[in-house]
């Protein structure tokens, strides 16, 4: 596929899956001048490179992760100080509470999002690209065209016969294109394993050299310690012939949850240290989402490509080193030079917008302030007026019974009249 057709297939996805099609597409170039050519090891290289190009934001989002385990106790306490306060007021005056204390520190309740949320188009262009290799490198793509060219000089309704093989071969449709196109077929392609790619010699017997020779030099590309990096590990084992037992399939899986979990324990190790999981409702949904995606990890990638399970280990291996590193980073930073410079930088924004440094810890508590005085101010009238309300009824009523023992008798009230109308014809 061309720059435009992969960026409009791949949506908003697109750009970021197109640039790291281009890298995937470098390496293997790089490693064929070493005569080798395998996409397994492409996958790992790559895998290293994004984790290489993501890591300063790996450690700045690490960095706001280590201090917001210090200012969680603060928040929690306020948060306690309010539970079960549901009106306007309380609500109001705990956001500005939890406001000063992301102030205090220099940062803002959005500040760890941020690397997240440049990271995830990036982590799923990396699952487009590692789905649809041959659309996004090139040189994989070259070995595929052969083939689809031949396919589709036969004359006959291809589609149409590359259906019913899916469906009598047991072929993964998923993610597949428009089989009218050659990205389509090249899509399908790249599905089949070797047995399914001997099913289709028999189907077309006039180029049947031509997909045994394209088919080979595929097998070649996309094996990896011996496994074929389309077959799913599911499919390895539960064949058409029965049971089959394969240690690399079972093995793929459980290296994907292995490393994954002691990837989740080395991120969150530290943060559990520093902040108690029993009063912490985030560390305790962290801590059971330890336990369950490494889990999922396990399901998915019997059921997915081996490719994708290649990938998911590297990944976490990598992962697994980087993390050794950003924790002996993160144990000999000073947190009050942190919030030091967190600050300076809070300041040179005031700056840019013309506004002179300011103590933002000093400005929230202010805020907070203003919002109590008003609060005061607010409650001191209506009691003002309530006293005054009340001191009017008083003297009323003293001025009309006034004069009568007996408030309810029927000289008082003929007197009340009487004081009514002396009163209102003055």
């Amino acid at each position: 596929m061309d720059w435009l057709v992969l960026t409009k297939v791949g949506g908003i996805l697109g750009p970021f899956a197109v640039v790291l099609g281009v890298i995937m597409d470098w390496l293997f170039r790089l490693t064929s001048i070493f005569g080798i050519e395998n996409i397994g090891l492409c996958i790992i290289l790559f895998t290293f490179v994004v984790k290489l190009l993501m890591f300063p934001l790996t450690l700045k989002q690490q960095k706001s992760s280590k201090l917001m385990s210090i200012m969680q106790p603060e928040i929690t306490a306020i948060q306690a100080k309010y539970k079960g306060k549901t009106d306007q007021d309380s609500m109001m005056k705990q956001n500005v509470e939890i406001q000063a204390v992301y102030e205090k520190y220099g940062t803002s309740m959005t500040g760890g999002c941020l690397q997240l949320i440049i990271q995830l188009p990036i982590l799923f262009a990396l699952y487009q690209v590692i789905y649809h290799i041959p659309a996004y490198v090139s040189s994989v793509k070259d070995v595929f065209q052969t083939v689809v060219a031949a396919i589709t000089s036969l004359g006959v309704d291809h589609v149409a016969m590359l259906n019913q093989f899916a469906t009598d071969n047991k072929v993964v449709m998923s993610m597949v294109g428009d089989m009218t196109t050659d990205n389509g077929l090249i899509d399908f392609l790249y599905k089949l394993d070797p047995t399914q790619w001997k099913a289709l010699e028999g189907l077309f017997p006039s180029i049947s050299d031509t997909i045994a020779t394209g088919a080979e030099e595929i097998a070649h590309m996309n094996s990896f310690l011996g496994i074929n990096l389309a077959s799913t590990p599911y499919s390895m084992m539960f064949t058409a012939d029965g049971f089959q037992f394969s240690i690399a399939a079972i093995m793929i899986p459980v290296l994907a949850g292995l490393t994954q979990y002691i990837s989740t324990r080395l991120v969150s190790g530290k943060q559990s240290n520093q902040a108690s999981t029993e009063n912490n409702p985030m560390a305790q949904s962290m801590k059971t989402m330890n336990v369950v995606m490494p889990l999922m990890s396990v399901f998915f990638c019997f059921t997915l490509a081996t490719g994708i399970g290649i990938y998911w280990i590297a990944s976490a291996v990598f992962q697994i080193i980087q993390q050794l590193i950003v924790n002996h980073h993160m144990e000999n930073i000073d947190i009050d030079e942190m919030v030091k410079k967190n600050l300076e930088k809070a300041n040179k924004k005031r700056a840019k917008k013309g506004l002179p440094p300011q103590n933002v810890s000093q400005r929230a508590t202010a805020n907070l302030k203003k919002i109590q005085a008003a609060n005061e101010k607010a409650e001191a009238e209506y009691k003002e007026k309530m006293d005054r309300r009340e001191e009017q009824l008083k003297a009323s009523n003293d001025y009309y019974n006034s004069g009568s023992a007996n408030p309810n008798s029927i000289t008082a009230k003929a007197h009340m009249v009487e004081k009514y109308n002396e009163k209102h014809s003055k």
